[in-house]
């Protein structure tokens, strides 16, 4: 009786002692792992030596604090998360240690817009170490989609991906689109927020007119560190206004806002991949690209062979490209211009206002010519640039380069400051034209930008 008496409190103290820390419910925290396998079976536990056959069968399972782990193989679904975790009891998604899934699209007819894992509306989920591919279509009305997030979901986490072939070969008049990851705030009062993306890699794409890591509409609060992107179509990472994509939203906080983007690798983000579509020596594409955001800090990336390195700039009629920082970054080797500010000539948006780029290095960029036969700049600045500062940036330029280009009269107040300009021989500056005529020396530079005090001008 004793012996009986001692297990049963025993059994009450590891009941009472397994209730979550701040967990209001003062319910227990779910232990469920449940395991995935090619040769599993949906009729079985989901226990690790009697796995599901399906994610999608898991997935429907799950509580707060669960988790699903798959095993390697290759898995022809569409996952839908419809299961939201706690604070501190995130619902997981996973790959078993050292081995990597792969959810395979290659038997998805696209539809509209479509993705391969859908998240609308969830809360504390984390997805962990899967491949996502294979998604295409030749429709010019459909968008095939890696992953996408959407409504205001928010505590999201999209680790260790590694998503490629997502592909629209469609024509550009028909509408040719797609995106790695597409995250747009569609809630008119409830922001996506707390989005991390990190660690992982985008690559082997073509998206079109549209972009790879999208944020658009309503997301204020996310963070895009330590992936790699490259070999793609278009545009790698876009901070952007939501007028486009989420046409309806409340105008007050339809863009995206208030994150950081950094420590990312971007190399070979170029139209020139689909010379096809695009035509010969298009170099439109920019690596990391504020379109109508605001509040973001860009910094510490490395841009590589790319068509442009970084933009502020805003193509909206609604949203200027705002409060945002560029930082500490390297952008080497790209065809056109290394960092780009201001509105596209003869597509007047919303401009650039309020934005710092500093301490950057900027390395030989320019290798080919802009759509009007000009050299874009080191530094380009277009259309209503306005209180923006341009400061303690090293600047190396090529063979035949301008430093910074800046191409019409509009904008006021902007500051340049102590930067430093590296040339293999004349200087080269332009202000107010679009192609000419050079500065070429740093007392005339200075007097033009009504600045730069403390730069400097060194041979390499």
């Amino acid at each position: 009786m004793r012996m009986s008496f001692l297990l049963l409190m025993g059994s009450l103290f590891f009941l009472n002692c397994s209730k979550g820390a701040g967990d209001p419910s003062g319910g227990p925290v779910s232990v469920h792992v449940y395991y995935v396998s090619g040769s599993g079976d949906d009729g079985g536990s989901g226990a690790i030596d009697r796995p599901f056959r399906s994610i999608g069968k898991a997935l429907g399972l799950v509580i707060p604090g669960d988790t699903v782990v798959v095993r390697g193989g290759v898995y022809y679904e569409q996952i839908n998360f419809n299961k939201s975790g706690l604070l501190g009891k995130s619902v997981t998604l996973k790959a078993y240690p050292g081995e990597r899934p792969v959810l395979d699209g290659s038997n998805v007819s696209v539809s509209g817009w479509q993705a391969l894992i859908s998240i609308r509306n969830m809360r504390y989920i984390v997805l962990d170490g899967l491949d996502i591919c294979n998604l295409s279509t030749t429709s010019g009305s459909a968008d095939p989609e890696g992953i996408r997030i959407d409504g205001s979901s928010h505590d999201i986490t999209i680790r260790n991906c590694n998503i490629y072939n997502i592909k629209n070969s469609s024509s550009l008049s028909a509408g040719r689109s797609g995106h790695a990851i597409l995250v747009i705030g569609t809630n008119a009062t409830t922001s996506v927020s707390n989005l991390v993306i990190e660690y992982c890699t985008v690559h082997d794409t073509k998206t079109g007119t549209s972009e790879n890591i999208t944020l658009a509409g309503n997301v204020d609060g996310f963070s895009i560190r330590h992936n790699k992107i490259y070999n793609t179509e278009n545009i790698g990472i876009i901070i952007a206004g939501g007028d486009g994509l989420n046409p309806s939203g409340n105008v007050a906080v339809n863009y995206a806002r208030n994150g950081v983007v950094s420590d990312n690798e971007l190399t070979n983000v170029s139209m020139a991949n689909s010379a096809d579509i695009w035509g010969a020596d298009n170099y439109g594409a920019i690596a990391i690209y504020i379109c109508g955001g605001a509040g973001t800090v860009v910094e510490n990336n490395k841009i590589s062979k790319c068509d442009r390195g970084i933009g502020l700039v805003s193509e909206s009629k609604i949203y200027a490209t705002t409060t945002s920082i560029v930082r500490n970054n390297i952008v080497d080797s790209c065809w056109r211009t290394g960092i780009y500010m201001g509105d596209y000539l003869n597509y007047v948006g919303m401009g650039t206002k309020n934005c710092s780029i500093t301490g950057n290095t900027l390395h030989q960029n320019n290798r080919a010519l802009g759509a009007f036969g000009e050299i874009e700049g080191e530094i380009r600045l277009t259309e209503n640039c306005y209180n923006d500062t341009i400061a303690n940036n090293i600047i190396y330029s090529g063979d035949v380069d301008v430093l910074v280009h800046k191409y019409t009269g509009t904008g006021s107040a902007n500051i340049f400051t102590n930067n430093t300009y590296y040339t293999k021989g004349t200087p080269q500056w332009i202000w107010g034209f679009t192609s000419g005529p050079m500065i070429v020396n740093l007392a005339d530079w200075q007097a033009a930008c009504g600045g730069d005090v403390g730069a400097v001008v060194k041979s390499y």
